[in-house]
This record gives structure tokens, C-alpha cells and sequence, in this order.
């Protein structure tokens, strides 16, 4: 299956020059938020059909309200398609609690309720998040640093995947990681294609 991960920020090759056979083949759709409600519409009716699961990010507090239609929020639950599972966690670190921004401890909390979840489903192939997992990827200030109850997750279930974005790739000049054990990371800032 192919699947376009998106994060962060609309692409105008997307956007204003959409060519459908590019992503004909596209079996799944997964947004790692901060991307308005029309592009994950435009999305979701444009590449064939295919299921678009998204998460809030920290930018996304009018999905609370009015989410993006034909799109299904997989925050805070595992979601299938495709034969892959997908766990989703939305939002980003912060000190203080406004809706989809969380400190350690709230997402810590948020990780723990999944587990039931988690063992009913045999474990998950994807970690689909908005920010990092701590020392993956993410930024030395706090907003951007990463959750380290999403560093359990990767050593408990090593799924295939970790899809975040939170992090654009003009905040460092640091290469990301690209693996952690048997895990792929993989920064969906703008879009990208994978192939699984």
C-alpha cells in the first residue's frame, strides 16, 4: 500500500497543481495536523477514495467544533485500514493546558488509557502523532520538545511506523533520525510517500 502523509504545511504542488495520477494508487491518507479543514477535504475527495485519518495539532482548535468533513479524527483511538492499524495521539507539549497542547504528564495519562485499546488490537503498525517523540526528532525548546511517554510507546509495541510533524524542517539544520529499533521515523512536514 501507498500511503501520503501530510503535516504542518499545505503543498502547492498539491494544492494549485494537483495531478491525480500521481497518487492514483494511494490506499490511505494521514495527516499529522496543523493543516486547515478545506485541504484535508480537498484531500480526501481528490486522491481516489482513499481514508483520511487525521490528528489535531496545536494549530487545529476549530476542529473541536467544526472538523473536516469526510475525514475521521484518530485521535485518542487505533483506526484501521488496509490491514495497518493505526494509533493516534494529536497535539503538542506545552506548559499549559489549552485544548490539544499537553504537558508530559496529561499525555502520559492520555498513553496509559490507550492500553486496553492497544492489547485488544494485538498492538498497532502506526504511530500517528502531531509532535515527536522526545530526543526523535524534535526541538530543544519546550514547546517543540518531544513527549517521552511516546518513546515507551516505540520500545513497548515498536510498531513500523512513527508519523509526526510539528517540527518544520527550517526550525534546525540537525538531520532528524530516520529509525529508532524497528521503527521508521518520519517527518510528514509538507507531504511525503510511502510505500509499506
Amino acid at each position: 500500500m501507498r500511503i501520503l502523509v501530510v503535516s504542518d504545511k499545505e503543498s502547492r504542488y498539491i494544492w494549485d497543481h494537483f495531478d491525480k495520477s500521481v497518487f492514483s494508487d494511494i490506499g490511505m491518507i494521514l495527516s499529522c495536523g496543523d493543516l486547515s479543514a478545506p485541504y484535508l477535504e480537498f484531500l480526501v475527495t481528490m486522491v481516489n477514495g482513499a481514508p483520511l485519518f487525521y490528528v489535531p495539532g496545536n494549530h487545529d482548535k476549530g476542529f473541536a467544533t467544526a472538523p473536516p468533513e469526510g475525514c475521521v479524527c484518530a485521535d485518542g483511538k487505533i483506526v484501521s485500514a488496509g490491514g495497518l492499524r493505526v494509533l493516534g495521539l494529536g497535539g503538542c507539549r506545552s506548559p499549559h493546558r489549552n485544548i490539544y497542547q499537553y504537558t508530559e504528564r496529561d499525555m502520559a495519562r492520555r498513553v496509559r488509557r490507550m492500553r486496553r485499546a492497544i492489547k485488544k488490537e494485538g498492538g498497532f503498525d502506526i504511530l500517528l502523532t502531531h509532535a515527536p517523540a522526545f530526543g526523535l526528532g524534535d526541538g530543544r525548546d519546550l514547546f517543540h520538545r518531544g513527549f517521552e511517554c511516546f518513546v515507551g510507546l516505540l520500545d513497548t509495541y515498536q510498531p513500523k511506523y512513527h508519523f509526526y510533524g510539528h517540527q518544520h524542517k527550517n526550525y534546525s539544520h540537525e538531520k532528524p533520525p530516520e529509525s529508532y529499533k524497528n521503527t521508521q521515523l518520519v517527518n510528514a512536514f509538507g507531504y511525503k510517500i510511502i510505500e509499506t
